[in-house]
């Protein structure tokens, strides 16, 4: 197969530059690729940025949150991709996974697993590690805070019961609902889950704090305890 040659991105007509696409027809109308190659800024010797762009979707799957999940180092084994543009591509993966920090989540009512999930989402879908995270609600099943209670590897995160039962108290929460991420995607719970849950709810059982629910978050699905009849 032939080596495709290198050409400027301004032999392409104006309507395919990806930078002049968004000001003139805004943000909306750019593909995927178009963004990334907007972030890329340059190719290599035998790519465009469009192109290079195009190359690192297609090894992803054409799946942004595949792609979020790389390196530094998985990022530079892309031609073209140095420290410079590797460190631009992470910072736009953490802004545009910063944003759904912004949803104000206090006086949200929890009356749903649909909704605790919507709110802790935005903080564990993605991640390439597991986090442990604590939705603390009012005698109104609103959220009072949101608590980030720990951060572990890949396969888990340690999550200290006497912690998570301080927090809640010292919040005056009536009830909890708790929440970790699986980085593989999946939302089966294991046994360590099983167990963590109903040492949890003990926990805050001691307290008169009730225990509403655990979610186990996946790719763009999660996992209730609640609904399942496990708590």
């Amino acid at each position: 197969m032939e080596t495709p040659k290198h050409f400027s991105m301004k032999l392409l007509a104006e309507d395919d530059r990806p930078r002049e696409k968004l000001i003139h027809s805004g943000r909306t109308a750019l593909s995927d690729a178009e963004l990334l190659a907007i972030l890329l800024g340059s190719g290599n010797r035998n790519e465009t940025a469009l192109q290079l762009a195009q190359r690192i979707l297609m090894t992803q799957d054409n799946s942004l949150a595949n792609l979020s999940r790389l390196n530094s180092d998985q990022l530079k084994m892309y031609a073209g991709v140095g420290d410079a543009k590797a460190a631009v591509l992470l910072a736009a993966f953490e802004l545009g996974r910063r944003r759904g920090h912004l949803v104000e989540v206090q006086k949200v009512r929890i009356t749903t697993s649909q909704i605790a999930y919507e709110i802790l989402r935005k903080k564990l879908e993605g991640l390439p590690h597991e986090e442990f995270r604590l939705l603390l609600l009012n005698r109104a099943n609103q959220v009072i805070r949101e608590v980030g209670l720990s951060k572990g590897g890949i396969t888990g995160t340690v999550v200290d019961i006497a912690l998570a039962a301080k927090v809640a108290v010292e919040s005056n929460s009536c009830s909890v609902v708790v929440a970790h991420n699986h980085p593989s995607g999946q939302t089966e719970p294991s046994e360590h889950d099983i167990q963590v849950t109903k040492k949890l709810r003990e926990a805050f059982k001691l307290f008169d704090i009730s225990l509403l629910d655990h979610l186990i978050i996946g790719e763009m699905k999660y996992f209730s305890f609640a609904d399942e009849g496990l708590i």
